[in-house]
């Protein structure tokens, strides 16, 4: 048996599996299958003490490409699966082997759009297309086979966010031209198509929504974003303020902007954007530098108000004011951390702990509306609990032991 295995530290050595055979007459007791989306290769997935990694089988030259695109995603912080290691020189095959890690708690659109826990699950995957495609173009990164079956998606405080799974077709690039761009929309479009239609045959029913009305629907979604973060705007000189309305615009939908350019005309002051210079995860930043959290755009933007409202019932109870961070090491300390630990962790199926406190005061939310007065976060713990007891194993649902799911 001989083969190279090149892999990333802080993850098994996969020495005990059976590289020496083609993937598909693979028998490891570690195999589990997995619900993902069509594709053209060979893909296997292992468990590692509930560790869960991809293995896809592809030609060396595109393993080893695309091992090293998915790297430089994680550098600059764009959404992707991890990518660990790629096996080559395989003894009984010319190709080789691209391992990744499987994502933590997210779903396939298939199941996303099959099931009823999320509000509104269709309109939003559909923003979350959109806004994946378009957080890549903004770096210069070129899908190439951007589609909903390439993509998993993560609860994200209500909605969803996408991850890039595939990049094997991908180029990166300093810049994209629109033409480039414009391209990458139109086979994400005509992908999505394609998936919805089979979605349909597989579950025997019509969709509520034309596939194709669909696929306009994200092109709408998709030049909307990136016209807010990159379109020139010109004011006055006497409106200085609406520059600092666009920035705080670009705030709110999660992006920051590294720079601007300015330039004086006759009519006023023209303000450029530049594509790579406009910068998603400004809540998430945010939050990760006050409390050392590690969230998703809107669940970074649910817990800051979070903690907002805790400053406004410490001041309430006349405390004195403290700073930004003081007070967020109070909440994480005194809130969340307490609240998390309340919840017992078999319960949480694919939640991330940032979820599951939303969901939490999503629940109190919904319970004082009934009771008609805030009923406290010790009741709204102990009922929320008991509504994620009656819930199906989100994990049996992805996936199951040999098969068997």
């Amino acid at each position: 048996m001989s083969f190279r295995l090149i892999a990333r530290t802080g993850h098994p050595d996969f020495l005990d599996l059976p590289w020496e055979e083609p993937l598909e007459e693979w028998s490891s007791s570690r195999l589990v299958e997995v619900e993902r989306g069509i594709g053209r290769h060979v893909v296997r997935f292992v468990d590692y003490d509930g560790a869960l990694y991809a293995l896809k089988e592809l030609p060396p030259r595109l393993a080893e490409r695309e091992y090293r695109l998915l790297r430089g995603l994680a550098e600059v912080g764009l959404p992707a699966v991890e990518s660990v290691g790629v096996v080559t020189d395989r003894e009984s095959t010319e190709e080789a082997v691209l391992i990744t890690r499987y994502l933590d708690f997210s779903l396939p659109y298939r199941l996303v759009l099959q099931r009823r826990v999320l509000p509104a699950p269709l309109e939003s995957l559909l923003d979350a297309y959109a806004e994946l495609l378009v957080r890549l173009h903004l770096t210069g990164f070129y899908w190439g086979d951007c589609s909903l079956s390439n993509a998993l998606f993560r609860r994200d405080a209500g909605a969803l966010s996408a991850y890039l799974v595939d990049a094997e077709t991908a180029e990166s690039h300093e810049q994209l031209s629109d033409g480039q761009r414009l391209h990458d929309l139109e086979i994400a479009q005509e992908n999505l198509v394609g998936e919805l239609y089979d979605l349909e045959e597989k579950l025997g029913r019509e969709g509520e929504r034309d596939p194709l009305e669909l696929a306009d629907e994200v092109g709408r979604r998709y030049v909307g974003l990136w016209d807010e973060l990159t379109a020139d705007e010109v004011f006055a000189p006497d409106e200085q303020f609406r520059l600092n309305e666009r920035l705080r615009r670009l705030n709110e939908l999660g992006f920051d902007v590294d720079e601007i350019e300015l330039r004086r005309t006759d009519e006023g002051y023209r303000l450029e954007l530049h594509s790579q210079v406009v910068e998603p995860g400004h809540h998430r930043r945010l939050l990760r530098r006050l409390t050392g959290l590690v969230a998703q755009e809107n669940q970074a933007r649910r817990l800051l108000n979070d903690i907002t409202a805790f400053r406004a019932q410490l001041e309430r109870s006349g405390r004195r004011p403290v700073s930004d961070a003081a007070l967020a090491g109070r909440w994480l300390t005194d809130v969340f951390e307490p609240t998390i630990a309340a919840i017992p962790q078999e319960l949480w199926g694919k939640r991330e702990a940032a979820e599951l406190y939303h969901e939490l005061l999503e629940h109190r939310w919904y319970l004082s509306e009934r009771a008609g007065r805030d009923v406290g976060l010790d009741k709204a713990i102990a009922s929320y609990a008991e509504s994620l007891r009656v819930l199906p194993d989100e994990r049996r649902a992805i996936v199951g032991k040999n098969g068997a799911l």
